[in-house]
């Protein structure tokens, strides 16, 4: 895997604003726009052409933001209408081409592998009613369109938008990187009173991965945010009591090791010297040795 070169331009110098982002040598290209400032959209030709635009409720409370993803031969007219329409979304983020050589066939296919892709990440809601048809493209059709969405990953991502990325990835990004530089991706598991956790390290923090076991009693000494977690886990059923025990049903991240490891065990707990991997090294250990 190498390393890419993300150019993005601040359309009047504030990060906030319009931001218009380009990949070294990609043919695609994106807009980001606050819906406060939709009507400077008009300005730009790139919104104009066809494309797959993705509307974003970007919400700063804990529940579950949502996202709409449509497509359009002139993706600006089409957005005026769903200015006036739909009213959950913050912001846009336009896909387009640099050289004008999407067809109709092209964009309906981005449209349903990204509809997709957010479902199977399951971090967003996705607000299509319906599910977009795949259009049906040549081989090497197919795989520039795949490109293109491989692309729009690491746009969105750098955007602050990861909703087509499953929680718990393949560490696939990172087959070249040798376990003497990173941790990341490494599974590691916490026993405690007959309870079994698995875990991760990622860029996002810690992912505590579905099937854990998690206690059904905390104590006094549980982290204040873990506990309102717990709680809130529970009423969304990602936690669901079995065998006297509780079941984590879905992947999920929180921020630290020993934040997850509290979760587990009910109780405060020092993350890195829970967290074991499967030859019995702690966590702490093996930190310690990549400093070295």
């Amino acid at each position: 895997m190498f390393g890419k070169s993300i150019r993005i331009y601040l359309s009047d110098g504030y990060p906030t604003g319009l931001r218009h982002v380009e990949i070294a040598n990609w043919s695609g290209q994106a807009i980001a726009c606050p819906r406060n400032r939709f009507a400077e959209l008009k300005q730009w030709i790139e919104s104009q052409r066809p494309g797959v635009y993705l509307l974003i409720e970007k919400d700063s409370s804990d529940e579950k933001n949502r996202v709409y993803v449509g497509e359009s031969e002139n993706v600006f007219k089409r957005l005026i209408e769903h200015d006036r329409k739909k009213e959950f979304w913050n912001e846009v983020v336009i896909l387009t081409s640099k050289d004008e050589n999407l067809t109709k066939s092209h964009i309906k296919y981005l449209e349903s592998r990204i509809s997709v892709l957010v479902k199977l990440a399951d971090r967003y809601d996705l607000e299509n009613g319906n599910n977009p048809v795949e259009s049906s493209l040549p081989r090497a059709d197919k795989d520039a369109m795949e490109e293109f969405i491989y692309n729009t990953k690491i746009v969105l991502g750098t955007l602050g938008h990861k909703f087509l990325e499953p929680i718990n990835t393949s560490n696939s990004n990172r087959d070249l990187i040798e376990d003497s530089v990173s941790l990341i991706g490494r599974d590691l598991y916490f026993n405690v009173n007959e309870l079994k956790a698995h875990g991760k390290l990622s860029d996002e923090g810690f992912v505590l991965i579905k099937d854990s076991e998690i206690s059904v009693k905390t104590t006094q000494s549980i982290p204040g945010k873990i506990k309102e977690l717990r709680k809130k886990y529970l009423e969304e059923g990602q936690l669901v009591e079995k065998d006297k025990k509780l079941v984590l049903t879905k992947d999920i991240i929180l921020s630290s090791p020993s934040y997850a490891a509290a979760l587990v065990a009910g109780t405060s707990r020092s993350g890195p010297q829970s967290w074991k991997d499967i030859n019995g090294k702690s966590l702490k250990t093996l930190e310690e040795t990549l400093l070295r």
